[in-house]
């Protein structure tokens, strides 16, 4: 395990982790809604009944599942990138394109006064803010 202790080594897994993070988080999300697709639309005109987003619900989960699918292809694609070009461009805009996508996760569950599920995106965008100042190494 020698491999290891080389610093190029050490910074491509740490530059890694939560691009990979991202990539498990909006592949599992993007392919439930993609797969069930009428069940999460059910329950989110449900969840935003009572809200001014009531009458966005079908292309707001059209657009957070497009958000979540690029966000992951980008981030594997930046994982990529990183081990074999030793770049880091493609994890950054997958990461950037994370955040945004939890910001619009973010104002939708502040919205619908679901603070504990908004309280558990806000951890995951600290998660990503990490990951970029990772990306700098």
């Amino acid at each position: 395990m020698e491999f290891l202790n080389d610093h190029i080594v050490q910074t491509q897994i740490l530059q890694s982790i939560i691009p990979l993070l991202m990539v498990v988080l909006f592949t599992q999300s993007g392919l439930d809604k993609v797969f069930d697709f009428r069940g999460n639309l059910e329950w989110m005109t449900g969840h935003f009944s009572k809200t001014l987003l009531r009458s966005v619900v079908r292309p707001s989960l059209i657009a957070i599942t497009v958000m979540e699918l690029v966000a992951a292809l980008l981030c594997a694609a930046g994982v990529m990138g990183i081990w074999f070009f030793s770049s880091t461009n493609l994890a950054f805009w997958g990461l950037v394109l994370s955040a945004l996508t939890l910001l619009k996760l973010f104002t939708g569950q502040r919205i619908a006064k679901e603070y504990a599920g908004a309280a558990t995106i806000a951890m995951y965008v600290l998660i990503v803010a990490a990951g970029l100042f990772f990306l700098k190494a």
